[in-house]
């Protein structure tokens, strides 16, 4: 039964495609983008999971995918040590900062922009800005940004390797990104642009939402929309455990 799924999937993909195709030289259209799949759902047991992107491109040209969570402030705190105890003493706080972010190519992107387009188009880690939020005292600020991208990094939020695009007939292009077990939750935007000579000469965006769902998702919702209720639901349920265990321990 797997098996008869995989093939069914990669048949319609190829279907799918060689309408794409069609539509993308009928049209003279520079770029056409979908996805295997626009929502991700977080489950008990969820270990991560993959979403192929693909699409058709009239004309020559190289393709660039970037995708970006959404954004979130993030604080980094640096440990000093002080009397023999090891403490918190910097903070520098970074603001609209991608919670997950990945890219792909079909070709090095140090060979297809110029530096100052992809700090414009957001491509590539090391075009990253980060801006702090409010003064902040520290002077070596770059080297905290520098640790938050390796905590991304490390926490497989960030790729640290470009992704390859592959490109088949000239014309169709795929790629597949990889969404870890703790990928966050929310909606997520992959840019799909068409470069050529070296400038970006066509582009798309397909949504991306990661959510929650099942029993996780009824008790995160409770947790954040009714905390009141949740907290109420909670005390109740340790008090009736606790009388339940004392219950127990007086029948032996």
């Amino acid at each position: 039964m797997t098996g008869w799924r995989r093939w069914r999937r990669a048949a319609c993909l190829a279907l799918l495609l060689t309408c794409i195709s069609a539509t993308a030289r009928g049209q003279q259209l520079p770029l056409i983008a979908d996805a295997s799949n626009y929502r991700v759902n977080i489950t008990t047991g969820f270990t991560g999971t993959d979403v192929v992107y693909f699409g058709a491109k009239s004309g020559p040209g190289d393709i660039v995918v970037v995708v970006r969570g959404p954004n979130f402030n993030y604080s980094v705190r640096r440990k000093q040590r002080v009397a023999g105890i090891w403490i918190n003493t910097d903070k520098v706080s970074f603001g609209d900062v991608p919670s997950f972010y990945a890219v792909a190519s079909s070709s090095p992107l140090d060979e297809l922009l110029p530096r100052n387009l992809r700090m414009q188009q957001g491509i590539g880690l090391d075009t990253f800005s980060l801006p702090t939020l409010g003064k902040e005292r520290e002077t070596d600020i770059d080297a905290f940004r520098a640790a938050l991208l390796r905590i991304k990094q490390q926490a497989g939020l960030y790729e640290s390797e470009v992704g390859k695009v592959k490109i088949l007939s000239d014309w169709l292009f795929s790629t597949k990104v990889h969404f870890p077990a703790n990928v966050p939750t929310g909606a997520y935007t992959v840019a799909v642009m068409l470069v050529r000579d070296h400038d970006v000469v066509g582009a798309q965006t397909v949504q991306l939402v990661v959510s929650k769902s099942g029993a996780d998702a009824t008790v995160f919702e409770m947790a954040h929309i009714q905390s009141a209720a949740y907290g109420l639901v909670a005390i109740v349920g340790a008090l009736l455990a606790g009388w339940a265990a004392h219950l127990v321990f007086r029948m032996f």
